[in-house]
């Protein structure tokens, strides 16, 4: 990652040598939106929110999860917004972040690595969203947003499609001692690694991912069965109401701690 701002040096990959770095002019860092601290932000928030899929280094995991280094759709600075608000494709929605952090996020991606678009400002993004439907507040994975059905049938799917790997326990223990550990999917250090995420990036990431020698071989009604059986063995309650398989909604479903 290179650091930007409007009294230090830039520092950006040069092109075609790997781990070499070149430093352009400090007047070239005073254009970034932000200056270091919107560039810091634009870090943060694709730390936590796209370097899953992405990678930090921005290459991706093609063609699941395509590279952001190079890549010339971010050039479309309202159809970025738009993305980042409301998914596309094996990407999650987020949208509760408000219009500085959209701006802060989108200029990270297209000015970082190799990238070198224009900014986008927080009045762009506002024009780019302007007339999109607000799907409401959000809920804690705390809230009763399984049901008792839901998370016993995810335990059935989970047993035939998941437990090889991720271990009967959801503690990524394998049961065969031979296999690699797997990341854990119930309790603390599953809330540790995704919280401040949504269950709309949980659901999108399983559906793209797993089972890792089969992806998307379930259905989306397995897929969010399992996630109810996730939560369900992290001791999160069962409410009145299933999960939905609907990436829009997911996403107003906060991953973490007991309040």
């Amino acid at each position: 990652m290179r650091r930007s701002g409007r009294n230090a040096p830039r520092l950006k990959p040069a092109a075609g040598v790997l781990g070499a770095w070149v430093l352009i002019a400090p007047a070239a860092a005073a254009g970034q939106a932000g200056g270091a601290a919107g560039f810091e932000r634009g870090l943060e928030l694709y730390e936590n929110h796209c370097a899953l899929c992405h990678q930090s280094s921005g290459e991706g995991n093609p063609p699941t999860f395509p590279a952001l280094n190079g890549n010339d759709r971010l050039a479309d600075s309202v159809g970025i917004v738009r993305n980042i608000y409301r998914g596309a494709g094996t990407m999650p929605p987020f949208p509760d972040l408000g219009v500085e952090d959209i701006s802060a996020l989108a200029n990270y991606v297209r000015d970082a690595w190799e990238n070198d678009f224009p900014e986008v400002t927080a009045d762009d993004v506002a024009a780019a969203l302007e007339g999109l439907d607000d799907a409401g507040g959000t809920v804690s994975v705390w809230d009763g947003v399984f049901t008792e059905v839901q998370a016993n049938r995810g335990q059935a799917a989970y047993t035939g499609a998941c437990a090889i790997c991720h271990g009967r326990r959801l503690n990524g223990a394998p049961d065969d001692p031979d296999m690699r550990s797997t990341p854990p999917l119930a309790r603390a250090a599953f809330l540790r690694e995704w919280d401040g995420r949504s269950l709309a990036a949980l659901f999108e990431y399983t559906r793209a991912t797993m089972p890792e020698d089969n992806p998307n071989s379930l259905t989306d009604p397995e897929y969010v069965d399992v996630i109810a059986y996730m939560l369900s063995v992290g001791g999160m309650p069962a409410g009145p109401d299933a999960l939905p398989t609907d990436p829009q909604r997911l996403s107003r479903i906060a991953i973490g701690p007991q309040p």
